[in-house]
């Protein structure tokens, strides 16, 4: 199955092992260390050092920023397809969830964002897309703001209690 797995740090080794995923993209903030898992290629785990905050300017948080956007989407159309890939943040609700509605967009460009957006509500009622990383990729996209609009459609996710992870099937 063409899949995205979304998941809490806390997931990683058991998603990646039980969908044998061998990449991994990591959003999470400068200095959380952690261990990638073993079945993850070192080559093909990407790393992306942010914070989940919606604004630029909160002292010495890192920001979302248009380069995270562009690395994720260069890396995601290296994406050989063969096993799901990985997506995670420190709690998978908010800055996991938006990247893989960008992956999925990048690699299917032609797909309604409102579907995609509604895709994933089904999948993940606790998902709210960090919304600074939804603006870039609306842009680095070309998606005019639908890609917003779409997922301000959808409205906050539910409460979680940090252990939802979910699979975000890619289209055919």
């Amino acid at each position: 199955m063409r899949a995205i797995i979304v998941c809490p740090l806390s997931h990683i080794a058991e998603l990646a092992v039980r969908h044998r995923a061998s990449e991994m993209v990591s959003l999470m903030a400068e200095g959380q260390d952690f261990h990638r898992p073993g079945v993850i290629r070192a080559e093909r785990h990407l790393k992306l050092a942010m914070n989940d905050i919606a604004f630029a300017g909160t002292g010495d948080l890192i920001a979302p920023s248009t380069q995270h956007v562009e690395e994720l989407i260069a890396f995601v159309k290296d994406w050989d397809q063969t096993a799901p890939l990985v997506i995670h943040c420190w709690m998978g609700v908010s800055r996991s969830p938006a990247a893989a509605v960008i992956a999925s967009l990048s690699l299917d460009p032609d797909q309604d964002e409102f579907a995609l957006a509604n895709r994933l509500r089904q999948v993940a009622p606790h998902a709210t897309p960090n919304s600074r990383l939804i603006e870039f990729g609306d842009k680095a996209l070309s998606r005019n703001g639908r890609l917003v609009a779409a997922i301000k459609s959808i409205g906050r996710g539910a409460e979680t209690d940090g252990r939802a992870s979910f699979v975000l099937p890619l289209t055919d």
